[in-house]
């Protein structure tokens, strides 16, 4: 990609993309196009096709998307596959219409069967049914990389998939109601170590940044005490402080540094095409999609028991076996990304000491 070319980055003020953002600034690349929802609703057709006719952006990253935890994928099912393939649909077309050099598009690990071999390979997209509590997501992004791929062979297009294994970082959703496990995990412990101090003051500084149910610190004490026991976080009448998580701490998951799957991205859109993703001598073009992970898993309760430690925290876990546990587990096969020339390089340990530090300077 040339310094000085039009970069539209979909999606620059979320976890994906404002990682993306800064790598790119981080390189030197100089015009980058961004816009926030309210000033272009990527479900709006016309007004994506307007946006690409005036910007005409020569390269694309598409990492705008409705995301969310097991609960939100669970109860707005219509709203992820709907306003997710309203998105893609768009953007996608749109690039193909105004000739869009390379466009690069991120999906999820989500794609992948509920029981499906593990590691998970590329090549084992479709091969059995998905996850029932994130399907219609997980569906919507399977058309997008099927989109790209139907694109490429049509109309000669140079569109990238990546799916890359859960993310965490800077800019990541802390919100209760919504977020994934190791934001919400990291909060939680965050909160339980301030009310096990009695640190009403870090507490009620924590919910005027972030509330809660819209509750703030200007709330009464029993107030906020009732609103984290919702959420998990409680005392006893001796004082004992507990953090609840939902299902058996077993199932087993990948995380990513977001800034580390950032780097994958620029790296791909910087030095690897469409052609570079499936074999030379292959009949029928498919899963040219790419994995963007670290290989390494841990379970549930052990990433806890690291946040814990990272924490300080005194207090004790609860495991809540009537909630559900989603998949047993979700590892990435990433040879594929490892031939194309990128590895990893901030581990778990490391990220969650810097992921705390960015939640308690934010």
């Amino acid at each position: 990609m040339e310094k000085d070319a039009k970069i539209f980055v979909a999606g620059h003020r979320g976890l994906v993309g404002s990682a993306i953002v800064k790598s790119l600034t981080a390189k030197g690349y100089s015009n980058l196009v961004l816009r926030t929802s309210k000033e272009l609703d990527l479900k709006d057709s016309s007004a994506v096709a307007n946006f690409f006719a005036n910007e005409e952006p020569a390269y694309v990253v598409l990492a705008a998307a409705k995301v969310g935890g097991i609960v939100a994928n669970n109860t707005y099912r219509a709203d992820f596959i709907h306003e997710n393939l309203m998105i893609q649909n768009n953007v996608i077309h749109q690039s193909y219409v105004h000739g869009v050099k390379k466009l690069l598009f991120l999906g999820s690990t989500c794609i992948y069967p509920k029981n499906c071999p593990q590691p998970m390979k590329e090549d084992y997209l479709l091969t059995d049914v998905l996850e029932y509590t994130n399907e219609p997501y997980a569906i919507a992004k399977i058309a997008g990389i099927k989109m790209c791929e139907s694109y490429n062979i049509q109309y000669g297009t140079n569109f990238i998939s990546v799916m890359p294994t859960n993310l965490y970082g800077p800019n990541d959703n802390f919100d209760l109601e919504k977020s994934h496990v190791l934001p919400a995990l990291i909060r939680k412990v965050h909160l339980g170590k301030a009310l096990e101090e009695n640190n009403w003051d870090q507490i009620r500084q924590d919910l005027d940044k972030l509330p809660i149910e819209g509750m703030t610190g200007s709330s009464s004490e029993s107030e906020i005490l009732g609103i984290l026991k919702k959420y998990g976080v409680s005392k006893s009448t001796d004082n004992q402080v507990s953090v609840e998580i939902w299902g058996s701490g077993r199932p087993m998951r990948e995380f990513l540094w977001s800034e580390d799957m950032a780097n994958a991205c620029v790296f791909l859109m910087e030095n690897r095409d469409f052609k570079d993703t499936y074999a030379k001598d292959t009949k029928e073009i498919r899963n040219t999609h790419i994995n963007i992970g670290t290989g390494v898993d841990i379970s549930i309760k052990d990433l806890a028991y690291l946040i814990k430690n990272t924490i300080d925290f005194k207090g004790i876990f609860v495991f809540n076996s009537d909630k559900p546990d989603g998949t047993m587990k979700k590892l990435t096969d990433v040879s594929k990304l490892h031939q194309l020339g990128w590895k990893h390089t901030i581990d778990l340990e490391q990220g969650v000491q810097k992921m705390y530090q960015w939640y308690l300077n934010k």
